[in-house]
């Protein structure tokens, strides 16, 4: 991908959740509500300070992450559906 994210932005990959649930009920598309996790495809080089320093982004490609409802722009890149937001979108990484 040709994508590079600018300043402390990230772009993300949505990761789709289980179509069941743990009782065996199958939910279908039309209820189910967009996934807020995902996984960071790509990151800018980070934030500027107040001097003018680059401050580097906490998260790296390949994280699995948890983020609002709402953050994020959604584009689509080489046909795929994709997130870009700020790294304070983030609520936090899964391990």
């Amino acid at each position: 991908m040709n994508f590079r994210p600018l300043g402390d932005r990230v772009l993300v990959k949505r990761v789709e959740e289980e179509s069941k649930t743990k009782g065996g009920i199958i939910i279908p598309d039309s209820v189910k509500e967009k996934p807020s996790e995902g996984e960071v495809v790509a990151v800018g080089p980070g934030a500027r300070d107040d001097s003018g320093k680059i401050v580097p982004t906490e998260l790296k490609k390949g994280d699995r992450i948890l983020f609002g409802k709402w953050s994020g722009t959604e584009v689509k890149i080489e046909g795929e559906d994709l997130l870009i937001m700020k790294e304070s979108d983030v609520l936090g990484t899964l391990a």
